[in-house]
């Protein structure tokens, strides 16, 4: 096994696990600004979790809070029932943390990186070799360990950040953005290599933007909106609940597309309007695009696709997850 197994918490009075993390009431303030809003986040052993939501809903400063580097303004957080605030360094010494951005040392080799890492929470040189060996095999790297970093390509420094946060055997993995900025490829390697960590056992707690992202890697995720929750519960549930089975995308030549809702009117059970098109949301999209020509409604172009996580922020914020 590559990580430990996610070592169950204690039991709870009623014989349930208790949570790994639990929020109530989590905010974080700077100054006037309220980045997160009175939150609350239980996550259990095992599980897969995500944050959903654009840049600056608040994801990135709740993950700063859970990982014990960031006071908290108000309410109460305990990460294995504890208190941030007053065990920071044992909730630390217990988590592995993907940021958003690399930090690796590029100078150094991709085996001398997770040496160095390893030392930092106390492990002999044999034991951070050991693991070394271990990690860079699981994120296939092997064959570049003796290589500096600096010329390993955005995806291989993305699984060298990833291996490099399980050299301390983290209960809770946090991955702030994980495939931000790598190519379609590589975001896949870099999903399979998550998966297997999740099928070991390892609680993963994800940030993303990416919808698709989040319906590959989550059991369960909130959807985040300035500072708020504005939807719990997993991806499936949170489509079927929150949109139709499938979407009709329609393209025109003019500049407001507004002027086409009347046609479609009573056409599926809602239409949104976007800056470059308009989506009608439909159990049958084929059966939508036919009315639609019966109509004489002709787009430049129309696409049929089944609903996803972005029709469910579009459907509760008015907005789509890139504004």
């Amino acid at each position: 096994m590559i990580a430990a197994e996610a070592t169950p918490a204690e039991p709870t009075p009623s014989g349930t696990p208790a949570e790994l993390i639990q929020a109530r009431g989590l905010t974080k303030r700077f100054g006037d600004f309220t980045a997160v809003d009175g939150i609350d986040v239980t996550v259990t052993a095992g599980e897969s979790f995500g944050f959903l939501g654009p840049n600056g809903a608040g994801k990135s400063s709740t993950m700063r809070m859970i990982a014990a580097v960031s006071p908290v303004t108000s309410g109460t957080l305990r990460i294995f029932g504890l208190d941030p605030a007053t065990r920071g360094p044992d909730i630390r010494a217990a988590l592995g943390v993907v940021p958003q951005k690399d930090t690796l040392d590029e100078e150094l080799t991709v085996e001398e990186n997770l040496w160095i890492y390893g030392r930092y929470f106390g492990l002999s040189w044999a034991e951070c070799r050991r693991r070394a060996t271990e990690l860079l095999e699981f994120a296939q790297l092997t064959e570049r360990a003796g290589d500096r970093v600096e010329p390993l390509s955005g995806g291989m420094k993305r699984r060298l950040t990833i291996a490099r946060s399980l050299i301390n055997d983290p209960r809770i993995l946090l991955l702030d953005e994980p495939t931000t900025g790598l190519d379609p490829q590589a975001r896949h390697v870099l999903w399979d290599r998550l998966f297997r960590l999740k099928r070991q056992g390892v609680t993963l707690v994800v940030t993303t933007h990416y919808m698709d992202e989040a319906e590959q890697l989550c059991d369960r995720l909130v959807v985040m909106d300035h500072g708020q929750i504005v939807a719990e519960g997993s991806p499936r549930a949170l489509i079927q609940t929150h949109a139709t089975r499938e979407v009709l995308e329609l393209r025109f030549a003019d500049d407001d597309n507004g002027i086409h809702v009347p046609s479609l009117q009573g056409i599926g059970e809602r239409v949104e309007v976007l800056p470059d098109r308009l989506l009608v949301y439909a159990d049958d999209g084929d059966g939508a695009l036919a009315a639609a020509h019966a109509r004489g409604i002709r787009p430049l172009s129309a696409l049929v696709r089944r609903s996803s996580l972005e029709d469910v922020f579009l459907h509760l914020t008015g907005r789509t997850l890139v504004d």
